[in-house]
């Protein structure tokens, strides 16, 4: 039987008086996109950095293909297969968008010695030019990515995060700022990423925080919903929707 390739137990993380994350659960399988939804001050944010090793959850266990990485650096988890994008943009404005590329990945060739050997490009210009080509790019890619349009620099973004070819990607807040009428191109450009990376030997699985419910439901597998701290409710985007707890406390309607 195939196991998780994120389980959270009982994550928790408190500021003072403030139980931010008050005991969170969940599950992420191969190959699935896991929706994490939740009005502002739910705790999405701070259960989101305490996987990615931004800030040390006071208690709770957090495996990445059964591996424990609870206390792992960022770093850490970006070597073991873990990509993510953040709610501003992370790109360096002065370098080439194919650049940004390049250097988003650097960190999984190995030790500097065989780095300093390795092609101009370090032997990722191919997965680079695939990604420019998917995201379709192409037409900006030897442009300075501060040069570029909000939308254009998002998408820069995101192909960062896959660069590496990650297992488990973390996006949060893919659409924030993103003009609506690129906001289905980013569903249309994630879903083929997941069913690409599916069909091969090894299935990616992304966690997305998101406002844009219709985004969410058009786009994940499963949702898990926040409240307070806590998880109120987990289930298919059709359970989440019938749920009345979540209609009362989130959607409002």
């Amino acid at each position: 039987m195939i196991g998780p390739v994120l389980k959270v137990t009982d994550l928790k993380k408190a500021y003072g008086a403030i139980q931010a994350v008050g005991g969170v659960s969940f599950e992420v399988m191969p190959g699935e996109i896991f929706g994490v939804i939740g009005p502002n001050g739910s705790g999405k944010t701070t259960m989101f950095n305490s996987v990615l090793g931004q800030i040390t959850p006071d208690a709770g266990r957090i495996e990445l293909n059964g591996q424990d990485i609870t206390h792992k650096s960022p770093q850490q988890l970006n070597q073991l297969g873990v990509g993510r994008t953040f709610q501003t943009l992370q790109v360096f404005g002065k370098m080439t968008v194919r650049d940004n590329l390049l250097v988003a990945a650097q960190e999984h060739q190995g030790s500097m010695w065989s780095r300093l050997f390795a092609p101009g490009d370090s032997g990722l210009g191919d997965r680079a030019d695939a990604l420019i080509d998917q995201f379709r790019i192409r037409h900006v890619a030897h442009k300075k990515a501060g040069e570029l349009s909000y939308g254009q620099q998002k998408l820069v973004d995101i192909a960062m995060a896959f660069m590496s070819e990650p297992d488990l990607v973390l996006l949060d807040e893919p659409c924030a700022g993103v003009n609506p009428s690129l906001v289905g191109g980013i569903s249309s450009l994630l879903k083929q990423l997941n069913q690409t990376r599916a069909s091969g030997k090894k299935a990616s699985s992304f966690v997305v925080i998101e406002h844009n419910m219709d985004f969410v439901m058009d786009l994940c597998h499963r949702i898990l919903v926040m409240v307070e701290g806590k998880v109120l409710a987990v289930g298919t985007p059709d359970e989440i929707r019938a749920n009345k707890a979540v209609l009362d406390a989130y959607l409002g309607n």
